[in-house]
């Protein structure tokens, strides 16, 4: 099953927020997920499986760097055009 999550990072206690939310996005990127970053968060797209593996492996390398809000939405009902496929 394809899914699309919109991923809002925000972490915590930091003097400079972009490092860490630029790494999560190359992250997915990097996982093969179609990306799609906006001001306020980022859609990922891709197989289920894949989709919540790279969410729980991002969140665990941003929060060993300190503390973060992730807040996350899913769905199979908003396809995304993955034209990169």
């Amino acid at each position: 099953m394809m899914v699309t999550a919109q991923v809002s990072l925000y972490p915590l206690r930091q003097p400079d927020l972009t490092p860490a939310i630029d790494r999560t996005i190359r992250f997915f990127q990097q996982q093969g997920l179609h990306t799609e970053p906006g001001p306020m968060s980022t859609l990922i797209s891709g197989p289920l499986e894949q989709v919540f593996h790279a969410l729980q492996e991002a969140f665990d390398r941003v929060a060993a760097e300190g503390q973060v809000v992730m807040v996350v939405t899913f769905s199979n009902a908003c396809p995304v055009d993955i034209k990169d496929r």
